[in-house]
This record gives C-alpha cells, structure tokens and sequence, in this order.
C-alpha cells in the first residue's frame, strides 16, 4: 500500500497558498486492506475511507471509463493494480494532477509544476471532455486564480467551446450547476467565472437570461460601459467589493435581465426593464433551483432598483408604498440588503465605482421614521378591523411628510 497527497493541497503548496483540504490516493490497495487498517467507508459509487484519526478522505486509485450523458455517466475501475499516473490522467487540470509521496517528493507526469509557473489552466487530456462539469470548474479556477494571473490555454479553451456547441452541458443537473456557481459567487472575482462561461457558450446554456444582457447598449451617459452583460458583471464586483452576502451578489448580478427585453428598435434606453425582467428572473432562478432566500430579494431589487436610485424625488406616499410593496415593516434586514443591492447597480459602472450614494442612507432613514410609529400609539378602542390599519398608516404618513420637510 502507498500513499500520495495529491490534487488541490499540492497545487495550493506549490503555490504557497493556505491548504484547506487535503485528500489522498491509496495505490496497491483493496477495500477490505483499508477496512483491516480501520478507514470508515463512506464513497458509494467508488471506494472512499475516512482515516480512522484525522477523518481526511482516501481514496483507492481507479480509472474511468465513459458510459453515458452527462457527469454522472462514468464506470469507475479501481484495483491494486492501477497505478499512481493512471488515476492522476482522469483528472480535469495538469495544476491538480500532481501528487506528493510520503518523502515529500513531487509526482507530476502531466507538467501541472510547469503550468503553475506559466500561469496556465490546461486540461490534462482529451478525458476532460466527457465530463461537462468540468467546464464549470475551470471557470471557477480562473476566477479564484484570477489575482495571480493565471490564464487559460487556448486548447482548453476550444475544448470547452466544444463542449458547449455539441451539447454536452445540457445533461447537467441543476443542483451542482448551482454548487459550483455559489462557490464562485462567494469567492473574491466572481465576474471571471462569469465572462469565462460566456466566452465559451456555457452562459447561453445554463444562463441565458445573462447571456442575452452581452451586445445590449445603454445610454453612454449613465454607463461609461455600455453593454449591459458587462454592467451586471460590475454590479457583482461592486457586491464583493461591499463584502455583501451571497444574496446580494446574485441580487446586483441578475436585477438588469429585462434590459435584454428591450426592443432594438428602443435602444439605448429600456423604459420598463424593471417589471419585465421579473420573468426572465424567475425563469432563470427555476432552472438553477435558486435558494428561496436569495429568489425574493433578486426580485425585489429587478422590479424596485429604479425606486431607490430616484429616491429623493419620490412622494412620502411613493415611499410607503415601496416600504409596503417590499415589505420592509416585517424583513427589515432583506430592506437594507435591497437598499445595498441597488447601491452595487449604481457603482458597478466604468469610471464611478466609488461614487457616492446617498439614495441608501435616505431611504433607511425613511423606514426607520415610519417604522417608529406603532400600532399601540395610534388606536383607539372604538377603532376595528381595516381601520387600525389605515390609520396607522396614515400616521407613518405624516411621519414621513414631518421628516422630509427637515431633511
């Protein structure tokens, strides 16, 4: 039996990155060799142990062979027969296809050492392509190696393009589309991925309510950038610029799809894009099974932005209003991550990605001026029913017109 350290926590050494995972290869080894040691079995397609102290996953070497459509249509082999190079030849990058053996010495048959110091994301062989989750990966290395930049070979490039075009992408499911894409929107440079799906095709498979934002225009004026596919890749940056969750990137990612709408003939300008990105949204969010707690609030800021950015021009009853329609008296905190959604649009534009935003804090002092009102304060015991309601808003009301007339 002989051991390897192989994949990510080789490459993130070599790289001097902090290793998080670290997985291993059992070379010339059985299950029942493994279970005699005491690993835990855990893998039910192919054979994974948990080490009986660290609980780090070990693997036995397999090979696999292509069966079918799609990231699951694979027959995995493994034996003590197959070697170290066999199992490091099934994997997607060169970069995560070396191994270090228990004298620290590196393994690397594919040149993945050689592709780190050029800075270059390159398949390991033509096995890349039967795996159509792999095009994700790679745009989701890009992005998380963008700082340091890393590239992407132009091989791999046109394998991917191939993929795309032949079909393949479409016998993903959505549950790990998502998985890897949630993984890119946490990270630091989620645009990347973004840009490296549509420069391969996979964004018009899996995403094509973005997709269709690319080689849209907007008026100059307001957007130094132009095209709205871009704008909505600022608009991300701007959210991970703000540290700002994960429903708020997806949030300023997705609230323009009904500029993609608009009639040609319209252009630059996209009157109405707001209630008409509600379908393209949802649409979107039903392919990929978006979380619930990010769906509403992605709503919420497509068919509301434009409110906020014309805040100071609003009505006090306009404001109520939107409090009501957004429901802010009862998810304050989904509000202010509204009010913080439609900052990133307003700085995910060329030129203006610090500007200044006073729409935000205006429209949270709003809310906290009317929501001082409380229903206790308000009624009266002789007051029923739908009168307690109206007059409590026709309190916040005068709130909010006392307010504005100080402010």
């Amino acid at each position: 039996m002989q051991i390897y350290l192989v994949g990510g926590a080789v490459r993130d050494r070599l790289l001097q990155r902090a290793v998080k995972d670290r997985d291993w290869v059992v070379v010339g080894a059985t299950v029942d060799d493994m279970l005699s040691a005491g690993y835990q079995q855990v893998g039910a397609d192919f054979p994974v142990f948990l080490h009986p102290e660290t609980h780090e996953e070990y693997a036995l070497a397999r090979t696999e062979r292509k069966t079918g459509q799609g990231y699951q249509g694979f027959d995995c082999r493994f034996s003590p027969d197959i070697t170290l190079e066999q199992d490091l030849l099934r994997r997607d990058l060169t970069i995560n296809a070396m191994a270090l053996d228990d004298q620290q010495q590196l393994i690397d048959p594919y040149g993945g050492e050689r592709d780190l110091h050029n800075k270059v994301l390159r398949h390991v062989s033509d096995a890349f392509a039967e795996d159509p989750l792999r095009v994700l990966r790679v745009a989701r290395f890009a992005a998380r190696l963008q700082p340091l930049g890393f590239t992407i070979a132009a091989e791999t490039q046109a394998l991917m393009q191939h993929m795309c075009a032949n079909g393949e992408l479409e016998h993903l499911v959505a549950e790990r589309v998502w998985q890897e894409t949630q993984r890119a929107l946490l990270d630091q440079h989620p645009p990347t991925y973004f840009q490296v799906l549509h420069d391969c095709g996979a964004l018009s498979v899996w995403f094509t309510e973005l997709a269709r934002l690319f080689g849209v225009p907007q008026p100059e004026q307001h957007h130094p950038e132009i095209d709205c596919g871009i704008h909505a890749l600022l608009c991300l940056q701007a959210a991970v610029d703000a540290d700002a969750s994960l429903a708020v990137r997806w949030a300023a990612l997705t609230h323009d799809v009904g500029k993609a709408l608009t009639p040609a003939s319209e252009w630059p300008k996209h009157h109405g894009h707001e209630k008409r990105g509600l379908k393209p949204l949802k649409a979107l969010q039903q392919r990929l099974k978006v979380p619930n707690e990010l769906k509403k609030l992605a709503e919420l800021t497509t068919e509301f932005h434009t409110h906020v950015h014309r805040a100071f021009e609003l009505r006090p009853e306009t404001l109520l209003k939107l409090f009501q329609q957004t429901d802010a008296w009862r998810r304050p905190e989904r509000f202010a991550e509204f009010l913080l959604a439609c900052q990133c649009d307003a700085r995910g534009r060329t030129g203006l990605e610090q500007c200044d935003y006073p729409q935000r804090d205006y429209c949270q002092q709003a809310l906290d001026c009317a929501s001082a009102i409380k229903t206790q304060d308000v009624i009266t015991p002789e007051m029923k029913g739908p009168e307690i309601g109206q007059a409590v808003q026709q309190a916040r009301l005068q709130a909010l017109k006392a307010w504005r007339a100080q402010a």
